[in-house]
């Protein structure tokens, strides 16, 4: 009798256990928000377009206005960390942006990189000293990673792989707005404003950003999952790019390169380095995850969207020295001329990314057009000494479109092969891989003008800017922006062609 009692009060809380769930299961789905409307997708993707332009745009502003920083600070040897300072801040917390945003969500991650973006800008206009404004300049960094990673983040959120590339549309005419128009903003505001406002102008678009943050993003569905945020990894990576760059600014201008401090530097950021690997390798959670480099097409999808990159960036800092220093264009011109690369590298990518979707084999079209972005820049290479301004614009015209396609490709093949879940931590690491070659990039190309320098009073990279580099020294350097162009080409041809989900990988039909 008793057990009869026993298994009957166990089917009542059984039934009432299965009903619970039920009900529950029920309140939850009522409780879900309805799926985004392609309207409200593209609305929001309109909206993050804001953050990613802003994070970008400081890469390339300053490249017209460095001269003129130069002569207001009487600090010329100290130009290049202007440059490589902002890239250091952005490459070191991008995978933490990636990780914050994973367990608190992007609209969280968002608002705190456009608060300390502007708390960057205001130390950079109110900078009465170089190392001040270089100070300044890091802080912007720390901001600008989170403000474009937590951008395409939302991107992966609110599209699937397969849709993903006409939505990118968006994202790469901010990418390459910010790039194109960079140089000549940084121009004509030291042409005809005062040095300060480059570093003003955009306060009031940071808080447009911080209201679309709270507005827009509120039902953008969460995919997280928890983080350790690996503190220790960033402030390695930090030092040791700090120290490599550091060497390369002192060696061949205040000391020789064989001499002790730019080789205590050099082992410096060697050792450094090695330590971060190690880090990596250790860490429970580490900054970047060895588990999104285990798999061939994210490896290569990486170095193909980094050297790419790189190479755009380089462009982008140093044709305008070259233009003002060689050519002895103004500032303002020399910013304005760069404005058929954001064109067209523009159009070529809204075109591929509307073509991605719909072709199986999506690798054909960025890699013709690739070979014809390497071809432009080793013709502008040839043609330091006797290019006139059409010709200029012609060989901008076709490296623009020879990496529009680019762009969009890698964004996407990269998402197409991680799941849902760790699309933060995977976005982090294309950023963070991105950034870091960048900044060595620019450093490596800082150091080609250093050596070809004349020898002497004017033997200085900030002397260069100012107008006395020689035209060995950007043949060298545009070349081995196509040789890094190259290498984006042949990372391209290994990756392997994966059908583009139509559901974001490892979530739940």
């Amino acid at each position: 009798m008793n057990d009869e009692r026993s298994e009957s009060a166990a089917h009542l809380r059984e039934e009432a256990g299965a009903a619970s769930d039920s009900s529950g299961r029920l309140a939850s789905a009522a409780a879900a928000p309805a799926p985004l409307t392609h309207r409200e997708k593209r609305f929001i993707a309109i909206g993050m377009m804001l953050p990613v332009f802003l994070g970008s745009v400081d890469q390339s502003i300053l490249a017209s206005a460095l001269p003129t920083l130069g002569r207001v600070f009487g600090e010329v040897n100290e130009l290049p960390w202007l440059i490589t300072s902002y890239l250091i801040g952005f490459t070191a917390l991008t995978p933490l942006y990636g990780k914050f945003a994973d367990i608190h969500g992007r609209r969280a991650s968002l608002l705190i990189a456009l608060s300390i973006y502007m708390g960057g800008a205001l130390i950079s206009a109110s900078a009465t000293s170089m190392l001040m404004l270089i100070c300044g300049r890091i802080v912007q960094g720390f901001g600008a990673g989170g403000m474009t990673s937590s951008a395409q983040m939302v991107l992966g959120d609110i599209a699937s792989p397969k849709e993903r590339a006409k939505y990118y549309t968006y994202f790469s005419i901010a990418f390459t707005t910010a790039g194109g128009c960079g140089p000549a903003l940084g121009g004509w505001i030291c042409d005809h404003l005062y040095w300060w406002i480059i570093f003003l102008w955009n306060i009031p678009l940071c808080m447009l950003g911080i209201v679309l943050a709270l507005t827009i993003l509120r039902r953008l569905p969460r995919h997280g999952r928890p983080h350790r945020l690996d503190i220790l990894g960033a402030v390695l990576v930090m030092a040791a790019s700090s120290s490599f760059m550091l060497a390369l600014n002192l060696g061949g201008v205040h000391y020789p390169w064989l001499s002790w401090p730019v080789l205590g530097l050099l082992g410096c950021a060697l050792v450094l380095g090695a330590v971060f690997v190690a880090r990596l390798l250790t860490a429970v959670e580490p900054l970047i995850p060895i588990a999104i480099f285990a798999d061939p097409a994210a490896r290569l999808t990486i170095a193909a969207h980094s050297f790419g990159w790189g190479s755009i960036v380089g462009l982008n800092v140093f044709l305008p020295i070259y233009l003002q220093s060689v050519l002895g264009w103004s500032p303002t011109f020399a910013g304005m001329s760069l404005m058929i690369l954001m064109v067209t590298l523009n159009a070529s990518a809204g075109f591929s990314s509307q073509v991605l979707a719909r072709v199986r084999h999506y690798k054909i079209l960025p890699l013709c057009f690739l070979t014809v972005g390497v071809g432009a820049v080793v013709a502008l290479a040839l043609s330091t000494g006797n290019l006139s301004p059409l010709k200029f614009e012609i060989i901008l015209f076709l490296i623009g479109l020879g990496f529009g396609p680019t762009a969009p490709l890698t964004q996407v093949a990269l998402q197409n092969t991680v799941s849902i879940h760790d699309l933060g931590a995977a976005v982090g690491t294309m950023n963070f891989a991105r950034t870091l070659i960048s900044t060595m990039l620019v450093a490596v190309f800082g150091a080609i003008v250093l050596a070809n320098a004349p020898v002497g009073g004017a033997g200085t990279l900030g002397h260069a800017f100012l107008g006395t580099a020689s035209l060995p020294a950007f043949t060298t350097v545009f070349l081995t922006i196509a040789v890094t162009l190259a290498i984006s080409f042949v990372a391209v041809i290994l990756l392997e062609e994966k059908p583009l989900a139509e559901a974001h990988p490892g979530s739940r039909r």
